[in-house]
């Protein structure tokens, strides 16, 4: 009989975890494009656009910890198969629904759904690989994300486009998001001890509860991953809607998200590499620099201009998390890295709630471009948090 070897294991398990993350984050990035459809066909103003993100938000922030926290007892599988299942659900019950109301409600239920994904899969991988392997598993695992929702948004907007009812385009995805959970059941299965399953508690017995090295520290990193995840969620969740309000189509709003995706899929491999030839720190601090400038020309300059620097704007705005979620292992004990990781998504998550909500209410009382103007300011103050973050002489004691 054929035995399967631990590169196999390591394999499957890649496998599985970079899919699962692609397909959640690409459930979630659909939020971009398909807000403002859902804004003209339910009459929705910009703080209804930002409570329905921050609905399904708030169910994944909720439940990011005690996700994690119940993994350790069940075993990561099949949570992470619960968590595919049920997004697919709220995916299809947004599809059908009619109402204001039935549509908030399925956002929570997907929400929930994301809430068993990001720290059970870096759990799994994090006991799954070790030393460098580690690391490259887990920017496997970030890629995949983004290739996820570019992949995700860019069908949505060309079956769209080819005159696939939004519904229809929206419950294939579900429903494939729903058989690929089967697959990913087998995949894990078949890969190596989970952490779920393993007995050695006395791994993880020794410090902190949650392994913080430095409290300071660990809270100014949080602050950093707020700020910059706040101005990437509002970045995002109003790109379309200012694209429309520069006189563009909705096929043209829906290819610029797209676009942004793609430049930040493509910053966060960049941005990995500029973190190691000149530090966290400078990175970080070049980044936020630019991506004021982007913002500031998504604002003034025309519609035809703007919609060729996307890319670019996409890859700076999105690139500096490579940095910051690269920063956590620096500040958690290895035995705790799962914790810190869902700490960390916490905060991101907490602040992709609370950022549309407020820039929504904003955008509705002083316009959007005064929304964006803010969210320029707010990437300079995130600026000083960089502090935190490690030098070049740093990295290369620790590499």
């Amino acid at each position: 009989m054929r035995r399967t070897g631990p590169q196999n294991y390591q394999r499957n398990t890649l496998i599985a975890c970079c899919g699962a993350h692609a397909i959640q984050d690409g459930l979630v990035a659909l939020h971009y494009v398909l807000l403002p459809i859902l804004a003209q066909t339910f009459g929705l103003n910009y703080a209804q656009v930002g409570l329905l993100r921050g609905l399904g938000y708030t169910a994944t922030v909720l439940l990011e910890i005690p996700s994690g926290l119940l993994a350790e007892k069940t075993g990561e599988r099949p949570l992470i198969l619960f968590g595919l299942i049920c997004a697919g659900l709220g995916y299809l019950g947004i599809a059908f629904s009619h109402t204001f109301l039935a549509i908030a409600f399925f956002f929570l239920v997907a929400g929930i759904g994301a809430g068993f994904q990001h720290s059970l899969s870096s759990s799994v991988l994090v006991h799954s690989f070790e030393g460098a392997g580690r690391r490259r598993a887990l920017g496997h695992y970030n890629s995949a994300g983004d290739g996820g929702k570019l992949g995700f948004t860019a069908l949505f907007s060309v079956a769209v486009g080819a005159g696939i009812g939004w519904n229809w385009t929206v419950v294939m995805m579900a429903v494939a998001a729903m058989l690929f959970a089967l697959l990913v059941y087998k995949l894990i299965h078949s890969g190596v001890p989970l952490h779920g399953d393993s007995n050695d508690a006395s791994s993880i017995a020794h410090g902190s509860r949650w392994g913080v090295l430095s409290t300071r520290r660990f809270s100014a990193l949080g602050c950093v991953v707020f700020l910059d995840s706040t101005i990437q969620a509002v970045f995002l969740t109003f790109l379309a809607f200012l694209l429309i309000h520069k006189g563009g189509s909705e096929l043209i709003a829906t290819m610029g998200v797209v676009l942004a995706l793609g430049g930040g899929m493509v910053g966060k491999f960049l941005c990995g590499y500029l973190a190691v030839r000149i530090g966290d720190r400078a990175t970080f601090v070049l980044i936020q620099l630019l991506t004021i400038v982007g913002i500031c020309a998504l604002i003034l300059l025309p519609l035809s201009i703007v919609v060729m620097l996307l890319p670019l704007i996409g890859l700076v705005v999105q690139g500096s998390s490579t940095v910051t979620y690269g920063a956590v292992a620096d500040f958690v004990a290895p035995q705790r890295q799962a914790r810190g990781y869902a700490l960390i998504y916490s905060v991101s998550n907490g602040a992709s709630i609370a950022g549309p909500l407020l820039f929504g209410m904003l955008a509705d009382r002083g316009g959007l471009e005064l929304a964006m103007w803010i969210l320029a300011l707010l990437a300079l103050i995130t600026i000083p948090f960089a502090a935190v973050l490690a030098r070049q002489d740093l990295l290369q004691q620790t590499a």
